[in-house]
């Protein structure tokens, strides 16, 4: 219990002292200016009120401090511990270092697998070269770094079960001639995470408000001598995980759940492969390789999951609502995501455009066919307010070349630009 009062006063001084409350405020802003672009994108793709700015920020720090709390107090705990000295520091720094190669990169597993196989080299060589080869100069213990990896996506795992459907944005695209539905995900969110280091200079610690005697009552350093460890101190940071995803086979609430799920469970896996590290230099290459291979591998069964899985939101029968805003006039209607509007006035409609031109001729008053999700089939008289969009997107059967703009990926001015004109030419049928 001592353990995790410690652990919690160390997380309490990064959220409330600097310098670490200004890395936090500052991020935050960094969050709330990209969640803005989220909430422009959705108002002006769905035609209305969608999540605002300020609840996608506050529930990223919300569920980032409580992901980090949890986090921090299953790694001390189980005692993940670093010698001050031993460069974990690196771990970051090549995490960033990858992501301008690839952003998925970022994660890591793959700066974890390079630090741990550039370890074994430098311990190998300063076994053969001990004169020339100091392997003081880079040690990191490989069952501790495996830990802090695995643990780290275990929180990330539920993180993305609880708000990783938040933001998303709708998609369309074309498969076999049809279009079809689905949603991108790029949610991030700050973790203080309070760490363990050993063996710090007295210059250091000194520093440092949160440092304990060694706790005798620590059984998972009992292979270490207390002598050697002298002061255990609690230090705080942050770390920024993140989840990026597509699907056009769930909804966004299930994709979440299921993705969260294969994160988790990769975690517990690194936790439990890390072990294999205690039994020598064969046990650390093994889980060092095994952690980034296990992390790809788990990507591409998702991917191939989407690929061979049917598309949820296809328009068949009728045009399937893809998404709905808050303040769409269709909402007192009962409507949901995955029902389909299959006639308006009797007449069968390819598009949202097509609907906007039989509102206009009708005078914006329009008896609407519905199939709702159970199948069950519903009308009724709508009266169209023509200032607004209806607030709902729906998935059109086709697109035409002409009406299709090429997006670079990444680049959000140009998607903002092609929504606006979708919009304008909406308004204006």
């Amino acid at each position: 219990m001592e353990l995790i009062n410690y652990t919690l006063r160390s997380i309490s001084s990064a959220i409330i002292s600097p310098p670490l409350v200004f890395i936090l405020v500052i991020l935050m802003f960094v969050f709330y200016f990209k969640n803005k672009k989220i909430q422009t994108m959705q108002s002006i793709i769905i035609g209305g009120k969608g999540e605002s700015a300020l609840e996608l920020t506050l529930s990223q720090f919300v569920f980032g401090i409580m992901g980090g709390t949890v986090g921090s107090i299953i790694l001390t705990e189980l005692g993940v511990r670093f010698n001050y000295e031993s460069g974990i520091q690196l771990l970051f720094f090549v995490s960033i270092l990858l992501m301008f190669v690839k952003p998925k990169y970022i994660c890591f597993s793959y700066s974890a697998g390079i630090l741990g196989i550039i370890n074994i080299l430098i311990e190998t060589l300063s076994s053969v070269l001990p004169e020339t080869i100091n392997k003081e100069l880079f040690e990191i213990n490989i069952v501790y770094l495996l830990l802090f990896v695995g643990i780290l996506h275990i929180v990330e795992g539920i993180l993305v079960m609880l708000d990783g459907n938040r933001g998303a944005i709708p998609v369309f695209k074309e498969s076999e001639n049809k279009i079809i539905g689905g949603y991108t995900f790029k949610r991030y969110w700050l973790l203080p995470i309070a760490m363990i280091f050993i063996n710090m200079a007295p210059e250091i610690y000194n520093s440092v408000e949160l440092y304990i005697d060694t706790p005798h009552w620590w059984q998972l350093i009992n292979n270490t001598g207390l002598a050697a460890i002298g002061i255990v101190a609690i230090m705080p940071f942050y770390a920024v995980i993140g989840y990026s995803s597509v699907t056009f086979t769930k909804t966004k609430r299930k994709k979440a759940l299921v993705s969260g799920c294969y994160i988790s469970f990769y975690g517990i896996c690194v936790v439990m492969v890390a072990q294999v590290a205690r039994l020598g230099i064969a046990g650390e290459l093994f889980a060092v390789i095994f952690t980034p291979v296990a992390h790809e591998f788990m990507i591409r069964i998702q991917r191939k999951a989407e690929k061979t899985n049917n598309p949820l939101f296809l328009s068949d029968d009728g045009l399937i609502i893809l998404d709905i805003s808050r303040d769409s006039q269709m909402n007192k209607y009962g409507l949901e995501i995955g029902d389909k509007v299959l006639a308006i006035n009797g007449d069968n409609v390819d598009s949202e455009k097509e609907i906007y031109k039989i509102l206009k001729k009708s005078l914006y008053r329009v008896n609407i066919k519905i199939k709702k999700k159970n199948g069950e089939i519903e009308e009724f008289m709508h009266i169209h307010d023509k200032t607004k969009r209806l607030g709902i997107l729906l998935v059109p059967r086709k697109i035409l070349k002409d009406e299709t703009t090429e997006i670079k990926e990444n680049s959000f001015q140009a998607i903002l630009e092609e929504v606006k004109r979708v919009n304008e030419f909406s308004k204006s049928s």
